[in-house]
């Protein structure tokens, strides 16, 4: 569902003045078909783009909160950690159950991205994924095939091996503790308080994606229409960078997806041409829903949200059904990370089962 890229398009035009942005999420989106198609290898362009718009737009950010913020700010973001908010604990009310779920599904790398880790890692050579096939540009190898095996590679256990398994895994859990919990957490507080400080309590707030453009007059009168300007086009570029990792990262799980049941677990087929066509297949439906006026960024946003704590449902289950059944008993995780599993198994799928039921509820009347 495109709207993250519309909420990004929404936040442009504030910026240019104009309120029918649907044009320039088209635009973007075909922007985002043409950049990843036209890289030397697709994983390689993505981590340069989505490492400098982090390290120019979460500075900035931060610099804005130092700039406009108080120390009461700082107070009620700590005790909003903890769950306190003004009049209540821990939910708001006027919540909808959806929205808090959309949120839920999306903290960190939600939704279908957790799954597109193991590629990621397979992209980087990372361990047995040097021996994995990488996805090139469009316009590179576009006939090639290669023999694809998508069962991945096994390696002898062994005390020599297990040692550089046990390196490997620190250094990707010590990769994880870095980008996602610490930028992940630093880059969201800080969003937050500086919402708090600028739009939290503005009537018309509630109107999708008003807050942020709120955000961003309030920028303006504080600090000038500079650094007004400059907050809405970072968090513009920032929301059509997620929309471009979620284009490339679904793209991947299906293509994957496709081969299996192309070839099988092995065989010869061209990776990166199918990844194009369901990349552009995925652009070529966002367009379809702009034009017939489906666009608004919030309703798109949950909808893709709840679908994709759905499918989280789906594939931590599966996920711990591999790691009971499959790894070698060497390599299976400790027992408290499989009940860390087991709950987030749960969670998600009481959420999901609750907000189906809810809606099923309100259309039954």
């Amino acid at each position: 569902m495109p709207g993250i890229i519309a909420a990004s398009a929404e936040v442009l035009a504030a910026i240019l003045g104009f309120t029918n942005f649907k044009w320039l999420a088209i635009g973007l989106l075909l922007f985002i078909g043409l950049l990843l198609s036209s890289g030397k290898t697709v994983y390689g362009l993505m981590e340069k783009t989505t490492r400098t718009i982090i390290f120019i737009g979460l500075p900035f950010v931060i610099f804005l909160v130092i700039l406009l913020s108080r120390s009461t700010d700082w107070l009620a973001l700590a005790q909003g950690l903890v769950g306190r908010g003004e009049g209540y604990r821990w939910f708001p009310a006027g919540l909808s159950l959806a929205t808090f779920l959309a949120a839920f599904a999306y903290s960190g790398a939600g939704g279908n991205l957790n799954l597109s880790q193991s590629i990621y890692i397979k992209e980087k050579g990372y361990g047995m994924g040097h021996y994995a096939q990488k996805i090139s540009g469009l316009f590179k190898n576009i006939r090639e095939r290669q023999v694809l095996k998508l069962t991945g590679e096994d390696f002898e256990i062994n005390s020599a091996n297990l040692k550089t398994f046990a390196t490997w895994w620190r250094r990707i859990n010590a990769e994880h503790l870095l980008i996602f919990w610490l930028l992940g957490f630093l880059g969201i507080a800080m969003l937050m308080v500086l919402s708090f400080v600028t739009a939290f309590g503005l009537p018309d707030n509630a109107a999708g994606i008003n807050f942020v453009i709120n955000e961003g007059n309030m920028v303006r009168l504080a600090a000038g229409p500079i650094l007004g300007i400059l907050f809405l086009f970072v968090v513009g570029v920032m929301l059509w960078q997620t929309q471009l990792g979620v284009l490339d990262s679904s793209s991947r799980i299906m293509a994957e997806n496709w081969a299996l049941n192309k070839i099988g677990h092995t065989g010869e087929i061209n990776l990166s041409k199918v990844y194009f066509y369901f990349l552009w297949l995925q652009i070529a439906f966002g367009m379809v829903l702009f034009l017939l006026n489906i666009y608004e960024p919030r309703t798109l946003i949950v909808i893709g949200a709840v679908i994709n704590a759905v499918a989280m449902f789906a594939h931590i289950g599966l996920v711990n059904l591999m790691n009971l059944k499959v790894l070698p008993q060497e390599l299976k995780p400790r027992l408290w990370r499989r009940v860390v599993l087991l709950l987030i198994f749960l969670i998600f799928g009481g959420f999901s089962l609750f907000t189906l039921w809810q809606k099923v509820a309100d259309w039954l009347g």
